[in-house]
């Protein structure tokens, strides 16, 4: 599609108020032929004029990412999602070089296995002014991504973050402090958000009684072997423990729709397994988190799955099996225009996380999740 002149868009402005902007509007409507008019219709030429330079510039444009993490199982997702935008990656970065998935999506990137020399790759990168990477995905171990997102705002470059995008409350503090002293932004990846059944759910909520409590059962179980315990992700000091590293986009989604926390009880916890209570301003919720495949309802195991999820609203069951496969895509979409989730969208459910891993059960008592009853029998 061509580019509109400023003559066509000007126009535009003045004669349909297509600014998308009320006060702008009821101003133009006031322009008259008079002289006393002049510097009003100035000022709207000028609002007009960079709306017409912004445009201009963005459209089409290709940004340059770098990303770190490379190797991980995240990391072709965010590939994927670069190429769908039209973007470009230029370096990337792990310590592992198994990394041939590259090579489907971005051949001609550069690779490194030390941080220290893809930082000075970027900073050259930046220093030239030739390929300068505007965004940085980061698909690290959570316990790395506060540093993984200085290192890009510390290179003129925005970050983009898988969750949980921190692990602790005052690390979104400082980096907000960062974001202020760079002029860069942090974005979360929070998928869920962008899913076309939480989008369907949030709609009914928010159209139905302002007043009513909703009962909400939330399952998840995804089947993890012995590997599992001996990563990064089995050390609650690196991942945060089973409710953060599987669970903190549950909680991001039901604080979306359901609103604040009033009350959070934690009736569970060991190495695999995690369970429940959260009141929100609109919702009880009880929830159960595990990554043992004993925790299975038998039903799932009859037909060989190794995962289950669950979202029960007032009965109701929510399907929730499919509709993954492009919702990173999305993100990236929200994301470079100008829409993305930054860092106080993350922060409920980092809080949440937080108190979950720093507190001591309660015991299997009170509104506790139906499937800790098989633990009272233990």
């Amino acid at each position: 599609m061509p580019h509109k002149s400023f003559r066509e868009i000007y126009t535009a402005g003045i004669h349909k108020l297509q600014l998308n902007e009320p006060q702008e509007g009821r101003l133009a409507k006031k322009i008259i032929p008079d002289p006393t008019a002049i510097h009003i219709n100035f000022l709207i030429f000028a609002i007009i004029f960079k709306n017409y330079l912004k445009k201009l510039f963005t459209m089409d444009k290709t940004y340059n990412f770098g990303l770190i993490g490379a190797a991980g199982y995240i990391a072709p997702r965010h590939m994927k999602a670069i190429k769908d935008t039209n973007n470009n990656l230029v370096a990337a970065l792990d310590k592992f070089d198994s990394v041939g998935i590259i090579d489907s999506y971005f051949p001609q990137a550069d690779f490194f296995t030390e941080p220290e020399r893809f930082d000075r790759h970027l900073d050259k990168l930046r220093r030239k002014g030739e390929k300068k990477v505007d965004y940085v995905s980061i698909c690290t171990p959570n316990y790395l991504h506060d540093s993984h997102i200085r290192l890009a705002l510390r290179n003129d470059a925005n970050a983009i973050c898988e969750k949980p995008l921190v692990l602790n409350p005052w690390n979104i503090d400082a980096l907000q402090q960062i974001e202020k002293e760079t002029g860069k932004h942090i974005y979360n990846i929070l998928q869920l958000r962008h899913h076309q059944a939480i989008i369907d759910l949030k709609k009914e909520i928010d159209e139905g009684p302002k007043d009513k409590i909703y009962d909400i059962d939330l399952s998840y179980i995804t089947s993890r072997g012995h590997w599992y315990f001996i990563s990064w992700k089995g050390d609650n000091t690196k991942s945060g423990g089973v409710a953060t590293n599987i669970g903190v986009h549950f909680y991001d989604m039901l604080t979306y729709i359901f609103g604040d926390v009033k009350i959070n009880t934690v009736h569970y916890t060991d190495a695999h397994t995690a369970a429940g209570f959260l009141q929100l301003e609109r919702a009880r919720v009880r929830w159960f988190l595990s990554v043992d495949d004993s925790n299975l309802p038998a039903d799932i195991v009859a037909k060989g799955q190794r995962t289950y999820r669950s979202i029960n609203v007032n009965g109701k069951e929510i399907e929730f099996s499919g509709g993954f496969t492009d919702l990173h895509t999305i993100s990236y979409q929200h994301i470079l225009s100008g829409k993305g989730f930054g860092l106080e969208h993350a922060r409920k459910s980092i809080e949440i996380v937080h108190h979950i891993r720093n507190s001591r059960p309660i015991g299997i008592r009170g509104d506790y999740h139906p499937f800790l009853n098989r633990f009272k029998k233990q």
